[in-house]
């Protein structure tokens, strides 16, 4: 019985290697377009910085871990974690669309801007993963 409950170790950590490489790619690029340094920021107590990224990557996850309980297969599931992935990007510069001065404003400490970007990362997120028709 135990043997049986184990035969799904293999997929398991396949898939959270997966997982955890998308998440892992996710934060270099997210981090990489923004116009502001979130690590930088997080270090020198930005608490704004934190939130927007924070919450960006919980919209990441959401519906990674959608594409993780409905793939058929790993490639599928990383197919659909860089669907996810360019979403997240997108929601990014659309918010910046609303507030053109987003960076400026987390690198000033200003959480109304962080806050608004990471709920709108989470809202798209939750979407994305409710849309994931495997």
């Amino acid at each position: 019985m135990i043997l049986q409950s184990l035969s799904g170790v293999p997929a398991f950590l396949g898939y959270l290697l997966v997982a955890a490489a998308l998440l892992a790619a996710y934060v270099v690029i997210y981090s990489a377009v923004t116009r502001h340094d979130e690590f930088t920021l997080i270090r020198g107590n930005v608490p704004g910085a934190a939130v927007a990224l924070g919450l960006s990557a919980i919209g990441f996850a959401l519906p990674l871990t959608s594409a993780i309980g409905h793939s058929a297969n790993v490639i599928d599931c990383t197919i659909w974690g860089v669907i996810a992935l360019i979403v997240q990007i997108a929601v990014y510069y659309l918010v910046r669309l609303t507030i053109p001065d987003l960076s400026e404003r987390i690198q000033k400490g200003e959480l109304a801007a962080a806050i608004w970007l990471g709920l709108i990362s989470v809202t798209a997120g939750m979407l994305s993963a409710a849309s994931m028709a495997l």
